[in-house]
Order: C-alpha cells, then sequence, then structure tokens
C-alpha cells in the first residue's frame, strides 16, 4: 500500500456564519500529483491555507508527511513548499537576487545559497535572465520563478494555489511539463485549479469540492467514465459546437439524436462523437449541486 503524504478526514471550517469546507475527506498518495477542482468560493484555497498551517481548522483531522497542522504546526512547516495564486518575488531585484535572499532566509550559508540558486536557474530555463529585473520578465518567467524560489530549500510536499492562472497556453504548458519533472523525482504535488484540461493532463488523482463537499475523485478516467458512454457534437460550418448530446453509446440512442437533429436546419452543419471530458465531467456534478454554480 502506497504511503500517504497528505490525510484529510472530516475537515470543516466557517468564517462567521460562512461554512467553508463541510466534512472534507481526502488523502494523497506520496509522490503522486492531486489535482483539487472547483468552482470560485468552493473552498480550494482554505485547503491549501489548512495544509500549510496558515488557518486553523474548527474540526476534523489533517496531515501533511506524518505531522498533524494542529499540533505539530512546525513539522508540517518543514516538511512543505508553497507557491500561492500571485508571484511572490520582488520586482526591484534580479531572478539570481531574489534566489540567493531566500536561501539566506531559509537558512543556507553564503555558499550553498549561490550553488542552489545556480540549480534552480538551471532547471527553471531562467540562466539567460538571471541577471534581469524581475520587473521585465513576462508572466510565465515570474511564474517559473515563484516556483523556484518556493524549492530553494527542497520539501517533500509541494502545494500549488491556481499555478498558471492567467498564463498564456504555451507558459501554461512549460510549466506543466516542470511540475510533471518535480513530481517524477519523488516530490508530492498538491494542486488547486480552474483549468479542467490542467487537472486532466497534471493529476494522478482528482476530486471536485462546491458547497464545501466533495462530489467526486478518483482517476481522470474514474471521473469521466461516471458521464457513460460517448458525446454527440454537431458543429457548424465554423467548427464551433452548436448542440451537445450525451449518449449511452447505444445506436437506439443515437438515431434519437439524429431524429432530434432532423427537425433542426441542418444547412452546413455536420455530426462528431467524442469521449466524455473532464469539461463534461464538471458540468455533470456542478448541475447536480446547483448552489454551486
Amino acid at each position: 500500500m502506497d504511503s500517504l503524504s497528505i490525510e484529510i478526514t472530516g475537515l470543516r471550517k466557517k468564517f462567521g456564519h460562512h461554512i467553508v469546507l463541510d466534512g472534507i475527506d481526502l488523502s494523497v498518495p506520496s509522490g503522486s500529483i492531486f489535482a483539487l477542482l472547483g468552482p470560485n468560493g468552493a473552498g480550494k484555497t482554505t485547503i491549501i491555507n489548512i495544509l500549510s498551517t496558515l488557518v486553523s481548522p474548527d474540526s476534523g483531522t489533517v496531515r501533511v508527511a506524518g505531522h498533524d497542522v494542529v499540533t505539530d504546526i512546525e513539522g508540517v512547516k518543514q516538511s512543505i513548499s508553497l507557491t500561492g495564486q500571485y508571484a511572490a518575488v520582488d520586482e526591484i531585484l534580479t531572478a539570481e537576487e531574489n534566489l540567493r535572499m531566500m536561501g539566506r532566509l531559509s537558512g543556507l550559508s553564503a555558499e550553498d545559497a549561490r550553488s542552489r540558486t545556480a540549480e534552480l536557474l538551471e532547471y527553471f530555463d531562467l540562466v539567460e535572465s538571471a541577471h534581469k529585473r524581475v520587473k521585465t520578465f513576462s508572466g510565465g518567467m515570474r511564474r517559473r520563478l515563484d516556483l523556484a524560489i518556493s524549492l530553494v530549500v527542497s520539501r517533500p510536499v509541494l502545494f500549488l494555489d491556481e499555478p498558471t492562472t492567467g498564463l498564456d497556453t504555451r507558459s501554461r504548458r512549460v510549466l506543466w511539463e516542470i511540475i510533471l519533472k518535480l513530481a517524477a523525482s519523488g516530490i508530492t504535488i498538491f494542486l488547486t485549479t480552474q483549468y479542467l484540461e490542467e487537472a486532466d493532463q497534471l493529476a494522478d488523482n482528482i476530486a471536485v469540492i462546491a458547497n464545501g463537499r466533495v462530489l467526486a475523485q478518483g482517476t481522470a478516467e474514474e471521473l469521466k467514465s461516471q458521464i457513460g458512454g460517448e458525446v454527440i457534437e454537431i458543429r457548424n460550418e465554423k467548427d464551433e459546437v452548436i448542440h451537445e448530446y450525451p449518449t449511452d453509446g447505444s445506436i437506439r440512442e443515437f438515431i434519437q439524436v439524429l431524429e432530434h437533429f432532423s427537425n433542426v436546419e441542418a444547412g452546413e452543419n455536420r455530426i462528431s462523437i467524442r469521449k466524455p471530458s473532464m469539461d463534461d465531467v464538471f458540468i455533470e456534478l456542478t448541475s447536480q449541486n446547483k448552489e454551486a454554480i
């Protein structure tokens, strides 16, 4: 049985009269990538904040790398790295200066800080930009530097709170490659995201939450299998999807969809069939919990 880096049982949290987390149960095997999906306000960031000891739970048990987040805060802090939603870098300093400063603040000697900085600049493809002020960096470069800073001191568990928000497609995919490399090195990664494709591409396991509760969890394929068979798409002459019909994959239901569509002006429209996506999973789960939308 795989060891667990994160164990959450019966987690509850409210702010004032607003219940944010209402009995969360999650477990994350060591060395895996776990993605937490949910709409805005679902409680994703609150879970990250509790796991990283920034916020205390009201009830329940939460353990990170074997340490309780309430009774062993220091043990948790020594086991984790955290990258928040926004790049926490000093824009006036260069990339190298940011990394060396964080190394020294983390207790590394001057020599070790220089050595670790060189390693991270190479790893995150920032060598050519090492001596440039961060205020000149693109969004993708800032996020890579922010992630590098969080790894100045190696920890077994890494929290990423919406790591690619605001990045263009190319920068997002570069960061995905880095995240996969980190997981391959043995680091356990717990990330929150609103990008369904991101969870599909990266995560070994996924949980979907809304209204402070877990709606479903499993691998991407397990979650997709809950939706059923294929999805029939009707596309217009611009290749835009204008109708979607989930089916159980049977000929009978396929014929029913065709009969239904026969009453619609066909024009240059065409039909195609695809497997369910994480978008379908998310829509299906949240439509069953309408308060989440």
